[in-house]
């Protein structure tokens, strides 16, 4: 069996929606892309060291996979990018179109299929950005681990991490840490019920 865990940038007003680049997700009529921008390079320097250090598998949804596959999967030589050689899990209703190497579509019943996953052996699945399917995970009650970095930023609108409601349950804080432009990491562990 393995872990489920959720990585992702949010505002203080708990938007996670395009933290990079405008191109990201558009959808809503979003355009606060990019807030992230000012403090990524020490923010991603404690990314890789806190939560991209140890093996993991991704799980994405389909955005998301286009975004990075777009992003690494041109890398040269393909071969030795991490992003490329790991093994990438993809919620999409288009599996025919993955195209990037190790890659494997996930469709039908979504919850379903990732608590199959979680019952595998293997490395710890790591979701990264992937708003929809985050969503999906939180009610199925399938996520183990919350990897929080927190942007000194207010957006007043956009797709927020509890966004559709997920039901009550209690995280115990297993590490906090800072960067020096005020972003604030919070990884949290799922406390057993009762």
């Amino acid at each position: 069996m393995r872990d489920l865990a959720i990585l992702t940038f949010i505002t203080l007003d708990g938007v996670m929606q395009a933290p990079v680049l405008a191109e990201e997700d558009r959808s809503g009529g979003f355009t606060g892309a990019g807030w992230a921008k000012p403090c990524w390079d020490e923010v991603m320097a404690q990314v890789g060291e806190k939560a991209m250090a140890e093996p993991y598998d991704m799980l994405l949804g389909r955005r998301t996979f286009d975004n990075f596959s777009g992003a690494f999967a041109g890398e040269v030589p393909p071969d030795n990018s991490p992003m490329t050689a790991m093994k990438k899990y993809v919620a999409t209703s288009r599996p025919e179109t993955l195209g990037w190497a190790n890659s494997e579509a996930i469709t039908g019943d979504i919850a379903a299929r990732v608590a199959a996953l979680k019952q595998q052996g293997g490395p710890l699945l790591q979701v990264h950005g992937s708003w929809r399917l985050v969503q999906t995970l939180l009610q199925a009650d399938l996520v183990d681990e919350m990897r929080l970095w927190v942007f000194p930023v207010i957006l007043g609108g956009g797709k927020k991490l509890f966004d559709a409601g997920a039901p009550p349950r209690t995280f115990s804080l297993v590490e906090t840490a800072s960067t020096p432009n005020g972003v604030v990491m919070s990884i949290y562990r799922r406390k057993a019920e009762g």
